[in-house]
């Protein structure tokens, strides 16, 4: 229902899942999954129909489950669509349901390949090269493409499945695994996830997958060729969930299990439950990327357990989850760790806000997104705008001795609940009311409609702690100033050895902000500090796009070269259109694109083709 999501065709107002059941066949040679979706649901309001969302499936048949056992064909009507949410799955009941009373269907359907969630793979795609393989990716509307349901966050479902893969081939979800079974030459793994989710968290994997175990709740999955590798880079991910849990609340989700898919997946990490997906980007071979981690872990506090109603209160998901994140790193690494990574925050947000523009809606912490795509809004607005909004706050009350009270009370107010913006501000009000009132007129002097709902950066700056980036600040200047002679034989590698990756990539983005760069400092900083071939991803990003920021086409193999070994959203989107606006690079940008859109995912290809005005 539009009023409760504006991104929903399903009639979230009459109806509420409860519980979904998965019997599913995977199919790599169709490259679909087949099977039935059963479905329980709570009447909220009286009503003679079902109506679910869908996009791209092909449904079969639909049948009324009585709780005598006798079943009923539901009348399907599908001729409703949508250009962005799909096709409505309107199941005619055969007498009005009353408030208060159960529906359990059972939907015939199977996937098609249009569908934006599920991302099949040849063996030539993997490391291995020897099997297929398949994972999903529901955020934010793609749910519906996996399965027939109420794609809302508003809802929130308990779950379970049985998966039917052929073998030697290993399934997993975001969900435990109690068991497994065999069929002929295939495998059924079966799953129950009892803590209740939004559909986007729905999530399934099925290769040739390893395991290494980190602790009794913690284990690493990865195709066997690099599980050694992963299993290293990921060691101290026991000792994150313990001091995330010592920040905020006890963990709730009984495993916490992180799978290392192939390069193609689009984001940095997956908060989904029990197993957390991340881009092998993050195999830096120092653990110097392992901060995404502490994000992820985050999200099983905000995001997965405390949700948004909506799209349109993103920011509740990922501004609260990117504020634990840094409020684990200072406890991990220091408090300087957290105010360097505030600050690339701070510059990440200025450049989503100016690709936007100031004005444009979308950069509003709660913007509108009545007949928007979610996946068009989506930037860092909602991580670090919602994180600076929570920064300001921290400060403002009092500081961390006074907003970590808060923050827990907060998580224990809502969770398993999903929530909207204005749930959030009403409970902060009360809380410091009741605990804290001298900070009651402190919150009232907040100009709460800046804040959320004006475009543009916050209306107010946060200070953080300058030292720690002072050095990297210092050795660019060092560097403006050589280029004054282009002198540059007082550097040496030595400048950055002891520099950590957000300090160099805060070095790169300085240099940036006086593009275009002479070729020649270019060279030389390339040069001295092999920026090119650097293992780390985001130090090799920061220097991929300062060398397109100034036309710096010698750098132009290694770009491509970047595009074409991963598919991250994060890096790729900004390298294809920063190369697109080199005069020299629009025809090799298309070009590239065009030779690689089957190895990137749907929503990664579908937002790049935008971007290019393809």
């Amino acid at each position: 229902m539009f009023e409760i999501d504006p991104n929903s065709q399903s009639n979230l107002d009459q109806l509420a899942t409860k519980h979904v059941h998965l019997e599913l066949a995977v199919d790599f040679a169709s490259q679909q999954l087949s099977g039935i979706a059963t479905l329980e649901l709570l009447v909220l309001a009286e009503t003679r129909e079902i109506v679910l969302d869908t996009a791209h499936l092909s449904v079969k048949g639909a049948h009324l489950l009585g709780d005598d056992g006798v079943t009923s064909a539901l009348p399907i009507d599908t001729s409703t669509l949508h250009d962005i949410y799909g096709t409505a799955l309107r199941l005619a009941l055969p007498t009005a349901a009353s408030q208060g009373d159960t529906i359990k269907i059972a939907i015939e359907y199977s996937t098609t390949r249009k569908g934006g969630a599920i991302q099949f793979l040849t063996p030539e795609q993997t490391l291995g090269k020897k099997h297929p393989y398949l994972f999903t990716q529901c955020e934010e509307i793609h749910a519906r493409s996996l399965f027939p349901c109420q794609d809302s966050p508003s809802v929130k479902i308990a779950y379970s499945a049985n998966i039917r893969v052929p073998n030697p081939l290993t399934a997993l979800m975001s969900a435990i695994a109690t068991g497994s079974r065999a069929d002929g030459d295939h495998t059924v793994f079966s799953f129950e996830q009892a803590t209740t989710i939004p559909s986007y968290l729905v999530a399934l994997v099925v290769g040739n997958l390893s395991m290494a175990k980190i602790s009794d709740r913690c284990a690493v999955w990865s195709e066997p060729e690099n599980i050694d590798a992963c299993a290293w880079e990921f060691a101290e991910m026991e000792t994150t969930l313990q001091t995330a849990e010592e920040l905020i609340t006890p963990y709730l989700w009984g495993r916490y299990d992180l799978l290392v898919l192939p390069p193609s997946f689009p984001f940095g990490g997956m908060e989904n439950p029990c197993l957390t997906f991340v881009t092998p980007t993050l195999l830096a071979g120092d653990r110097s990327l392992t901060d995404v981690i502490a994000h992820e872990i985050a999200h099983s506090w905000s995001g997965n357990l405390v949700t948004a109603k909506n799209w349109e209160h993103f920011w509740l998901n990922e501004g609260w989850t990117t504020y634990f994140e840094r409020r684990i790193v200072a406890r991990l690494s220091g408090e300087d760790a957290r105010q360097l990574s505030c600050v690339i925050g701070e510059a990440d947000l200025q450049e989503s806000i100016e690709f936007y523009g100031k004005d444009s809606p979308l950069t509003a912490l709660v913007p509108k997104l009545d007949g928007v795509d979610p996946d068009d809004a989506y930037s860092t607005v909602p991580y670090d705008k919602g994180a600076h909004l929570l920064y300001f706050l921290e400060q403002y009350l009092g500081g961390t001795d006074v907003f970590e009270p808060y923050m827990r009370a907060y998580i224990n107010a809502f969770k398993g609940k999903s929530i909207d913006t204005q749930d959030w501000k009403s409970h902060l009000f009360a809380y410091f009311a009741e605990h804290n009132p001298s900070k009651t007129e402190l919150l009232n002097q907040i100009e709460w409609d800046k804040w959320l709902f004006a475009p543009g950066m916050p209306p107010v700056d946060n200070k953080y702690d300058e030292r720690p980036q002072q050095i990297c600040l210092d050795l660019a200047d060092r560097w403006f100033s050589a280029a004054d002679s282009s002198d540059y034989s007082q550097f040496s590698p030595e400048d950055i050895e002891g520099f950590s990756t957000m300090q160099k990539v805060i070095f790169l983005t300085r240099l940036a902000e006086r593009s275009p760069l002479p070729a020649v400092m270019l060279a030389s900083l390339d040069s001295v500090y092999q920026l090119t071939d650097h293992r780390n991803c985001e130090v090799r990003f920061g220097w991929l796009s300062l060398a397109l920021k100034s036309n710096y086409m010698t750098a132009t193999a290694a770009v491509v070269d970047m595009l074409s070994t991963q598919g991250r959203m994060k890096y790729t989107r900004p390298l294809y259109r920063l190369l697109h606006a080199c005069p020299d690079g629009r025809d090799i940008a298309e070009q590239t694109f065009l030779r690689l859109r089957e190895f990137y995912h749907p929503i990664c290809a579908r937002m790049v083709e935008k971007d290019l005005g393809l």
